[in-house]
């Protein structure tokens, strides 16, 4: 099984040709408001819209598909947070090989239900591990013990090839030349292979990998010149949080990547929420990365031609209250804290008369009453209409000399209660 070397031109070529066969080019669009907004013509690739609502088949068909007849006959095995894993599914449905998907225990419900879906009696879904790196470890054992062929969702060149053809659709869509590309890190499979494609065909056109601030793997291997093993990972952007990049991916960004641009969890949740309230778009943490990260290059791109690629879609709606809280915390409009609450009658009409603002609203009041004590802890959760009323309510907690301790400024404390 081939899965090192050198990625080229013609590999692009032909897995675009491979493809042709089972997917059709996503949309390029033009996007109004955005491109209003930072003053520049934005487009949406929109990977979203793909047969298995991400980028992900195209590298995992393209693997599958070069095969041998032993290597199809022995069946195929990978391990994915979710896009990989419906894009090796599909593929084993359409080609009729056996497939044991591997997927972190924490993988959202509806990307789990995605997965049995596409890949029906073909596939075997196993839990296992809290990472995409556990499963990982527990895939390529089973590999081992099993004699399967593993479908790696970024460190093959084929892999790498079939994700390079979204450059290749761009560059075909485009009447103008791009002056930038952003594409999400997650492995480092799309932005290596679309940064190959587009180098050799406009040299000129700057590609901008974008991580999440909890999982910046790419970002730190490229700091120390070699890849490298992160301790710990935020899971939030489950379709990028890797702890490890790939050696083949870090081999291209190194050398083809212009800037990478590292995005807070709660600028990515409120890009989901505008692009789903604006343009009734609906992506998944990772597929809002490249959007989110138009803020940091603002002054550069005005005036130009700019690419996000939205990779995915496949957002459990289960995860947007969780969504929307982090967005309104990032922005600054929701509140948490532990106060020492006076255990007499009228005190909760005196916090909300002498301390909370005439538009904040109260979110969450937990207050358990404490025997032979003047005060107790209460957990309080504020929702602010604007984030400038965020001083006064600190001015009006101290004068009132309530003990509080701001759980937003802990993330310790913020994990652990909300």
């Amino acid at each position: 099984m081939v899965v090192s070397g050198k990625v080229g031109l013609e590999d692009i070529i032909r897995a675009n040709h491979v493809l042709s066969k089972v997917i059709e080019p996503s949309p390029l669009q033009r996007n109004e408001l955005l491109s209003t907004l930072y003053e520049c013509n934005v487009y949406l690739k929109r990977e979203d819209m793909q047969v298995v609502r991400s980028f992900k088949i195209r590298g995992a068909y393209n693997v599958i598909q070069s095969l041998t007849p032993e290597e199809r006959e022995a069946g195929v095995v990978c391990a994915s947070a979710g896009n990989h894993a419906q894009g090796v599914a599909y593929s084993c449905k359409q080609l009729g090989i056996e497939g044991k998907i591997f997927m972190p225990t924490t993988t959202p419900r509806q990307k789990i239900s995605q997965v049995k879906l596409f890949g029906g009696a073909f596939v075997e879904v196993i839990l296992t591990g809290d990472s995409f790196d556990d499963s990982s470890n527990h895939a390529k054992a089973y590999c081992a013990k099993e004699n399967k062929v593993f479908i790696h969702p970024f460190d093959d060149i084929r892999t790498i090839a079939g994700q390079g053809t979204v450059g290749l659709e761009i560059m075909n869509q485009m009447s103008d030349t791009p002056d930038y590309i952003f594409a999400t890190i997650g492995g480092g499979g799309l932005v290596a292979g679309v940064a190959t494609y587009v180098d050799s065909v406009s040299p000129r056109t700057r590609i901008i990998g974008v991580e999440p601030e909890g999982a910046a793997s790419m970002q730190e291997s490229l700091k120390q010149g070699k890849v490298v093993t992160l301790s710990t990972i935020e899971k939030f952007v489950d379709g990028a949080a890797v702890k490890q990049v790939g050696e083949l991916t870090f081999d291209i960004c190194k050398e083809k990547l212009d800037d990478i641009v590292i995005i807070p969890s709660g600028k990515e949740c409120t890009t989901i929420l505008e692009l789903y309230n604006n343009n009734a778009i609906v992506i998944e943490p990772a597929g809002a990365l490249p959007v989110a990260a138009l803020d940091a290059y603002r002054d550069q791109i005005r005036g130009k031609n700019v690419v996000c690629i939205i990779s995915g879609g496949n957002n459990d709606i289960d995860r947007m209250q969780q969504i929307k809280e982090r967005s309104l915390v990032y922005e600054g409009l929701k509140h948490y804290f532990i106060l020492n609450f006076p255990q007499r009658a009228g005190s909760l009409r005196e916090f909300l008369e002498e301390v909370l603002g005439p538009t904040d609203d109260i979110t969450r009041f937990e207050y358990t009453k404490k025997n032979n004590r003047d005060d107790a802890p209460a957990l309080v959760g504020i929702e602010l209409k604007n984030k400038d009323d965020y001083e006064g309510l600190i001015d009006r907690l101290s004068r009132k000399d309530y003990g509080y301790i701001e759980i937003n400024k802990d993330p310790k404390l913020f994990n652990l209660l909300i």
